[in-house]
C-alpha cells in the first residue's frame, strides 16, 4: 500500500532550506572576500554564478511556500 502524501510539514522544511542556501550564499561571499584577490577569475566566476542560482532557489522556495499555505487556507 502506498504511503499517504504528506505534506504537513513542506513549509517548514522549506523555511529550513532557504536558511541553509542563505547562509551558504553568505560563506562564498565571505569567501570571496578574504580569498577573492587570490583566486582565478574562472573560480571567482564559478561562485558569483552559483549564489546567483541560489537566489533563484530561494525565490522558489518562497513561491512553494505561497502555494502552501494557499492549498491550507482551502482546506
Amino acid at each position: 500500500m502506498p504511503n499517504p502524501d504528506d505534506r504537513s510539514d513542506n513549509v517548514e522544511k522549506l523555511q529550513r532550506n532557504i536558511e541553509n542556501t542563505q547562509a551558504n550564499m553568505r560563506e562564498a561571499r565571505e569567501t570571496l572576500r578574504a580569498y577573492g584577490e587570490q583566486m582565478n577569475g574562472m573560480d571567482k566566476e564559478s561562485i558569483i554564478e552559483k549564489n546567483e542560482r541560489r537566489r533563484e532557489a530561494i525565490q522558489g522556495f518562497r513561491e512553494e511556500i505561497k502555494d502552501e499555505v494557499g492549498d491550507r487556507k482551502l482546506k
